[in-house]
């Protein structure tokens, strides 16, 4: 009974949005997320993930609380995708429009350089000059790589561009190790403390580049919060944005400088399209987040688990946005947190989610093994922070491509 009232109090005093009509939440049953076919693949079995902590799942409102589809009552039927998860939000006022299974454990791909970006661009200056070293070379071979070499000095806001235009792993090894301070491991631990401080409490980063790594998941709801972080930054929107840039060349190594473009093809076809980024492993298949303004209403998109056929991950994303614009303004079935909302207090700290498991190196990107346990008892750990909280109140991770 105690435990009933405490999740209650969770949602009531933390969690829960104006009041909405919604569909699919707890006390509904599971409403079929639409679903278009898509051709049978050969791919890695999937790892489990942790077990589900009921805290989390109602984080932004009760009725996100759902394997299935969510929606506003009255609103259009949105189009089937091939997606296992997706959420619409309004990045503005934090609406959440809906959603298919928004807090359902995925592999995130390269939309977890997003999580980076939210995390290191406040941290370093865009302007200063610095050398890519060999440990930042360290991925996979044949993974996506914008073209640095060990040595070569750039420019920070030169990998930025080659992180989100051309997803180059090695670009994230230099984030995360510069951001980091000490090497690309410290880099990660700080995306997830500041993962939880956003209250993505399912996401966990194992590699800063989203390279498979055992252990490390997010959800379409934790991309959302993170989506949100970053496109609230004016360098990130300018950088989503660009179309194309150079990479300079490096005499000391020998190499010419040469151009790369924007392989987010949303900003290309999209009217109003913000930007976004696109990510793919053998494991986390096609995922995407995708943002776009029309009529004054700025809305992000973020799917896992998606096929390329028969839309790809962007046109998945596009398909939803445009339905996102047909809900009305005034219609929801949850919210976005606010940065910091689910840790203001020290029974809520972050140091929970924040311990590092152990990372597999960059160029190990296989399937994630289900036995490491770790990620399970972080999850529990920060579970019994939040149900600590209220308590309080109520008594006073193959290949990258594009």
């Amino acid at each position: 009974m105690r435990a009933a009232l405490l999740a209650a109090t969770t949602s009531a005093l933390l969690l829960a949005p104006a009041p909405v009509a919604v569909a699919g939440a707890s006390a509904v049953p599971t409403v079929r997320c639409p679903r278009v076919p898509a051709p049978a693949m050969s791919r890695p079995p999937r790892p489990s993930p942790p077990p589900a902590v009921p805290v989390q799942r109602v984080v932004g409102g009760a009725g996100l609380d759902t394997a299935g589809l969510v929606v506003p009552t009255g609103a259009p039927a949105p189009p089937g995708v091939t997606a296992t998860s997706w959420l619409v939000a309004d990045l503005d006022s934090g609406q959440v429009l809906g959603g298919c299974g928004p807090h359902e454990y995925g592999t995130p791909a390269s939309v977890q350089k997003l999580l980076l970006a939210a995390t290191m661009l406040p941290r370093l200056d865009p302007n200063k000059t610095v050398t890519v070293t060999d440990e930042d070379m360290d991925i996979e071979p044949g993974s996506s790589a914008v073209g640095l070499v060990a040595g070569g000095r750039y420019t920070i806001e030169t990998i930025w561009l080659g992180l989100l235009l051309n997803s180059g792993n090695e670009a994230a090894n230099a984030l995360a190790r510069l951001g980091g301070g000490t090497d690309s491991a410290a880099g990660v631990r700080a995306m997830n403390e500041h993962a939880h401080h956003l209250g993505a409490l399912q996401t966990h980063a194992v590699t800063p580049s989203g390279l498979d790594g055992a252990g490390q998941f997010t959800s379409a709801y934790d991309l959302a919060l993170i989506a949100r972080a970053c496109f609230a930054q004016p360098t990130f929107r300018r950088y989503a944005l660009t179309e194309q840039t150079s990479i300079p060349a490096q005499p000391a190594q020998r190499t010419k400088g040469f151009d790369i473009q924007n392989e987010n093809q949303l900003i290309y076809r999209y009217p109003g399209a913000l930007g976004g980024k696109t990510g793919f492993t053998d494991l986390a298949r096609h995922t995407y987040v995708g943002a776009a303004e029309r009529g004054g209403r700025r809305l992000v998109v973020t799917l896992l688990g998606a096929e390329s056929a028969p839309k790809r991950g962007w046109e998945q994303g596009a398909a939803l946005l445009d339905w996102g614009f047909t809900v009305p303004r005034d219609a929801s079935v949850g919210r976005l947190v606010e940065p910091g909302e689910l840790t203001a207090t020290p029974s809520a700290a972050p140091s929970a989610l924040a311990a590092p498991g152990a990372p597999r190196p960059a160029a190990a990107s296989g399937p994630g093994h289900s036995g490491s346990g770790w990620l399970w008892s972080v999850t529990a750990a920060s579970g019994a922070g939040l149900l600590a909280l209220m308590g309080g109140l109520l008594w006073r991770r193959r290949r990258r491509l594009p």
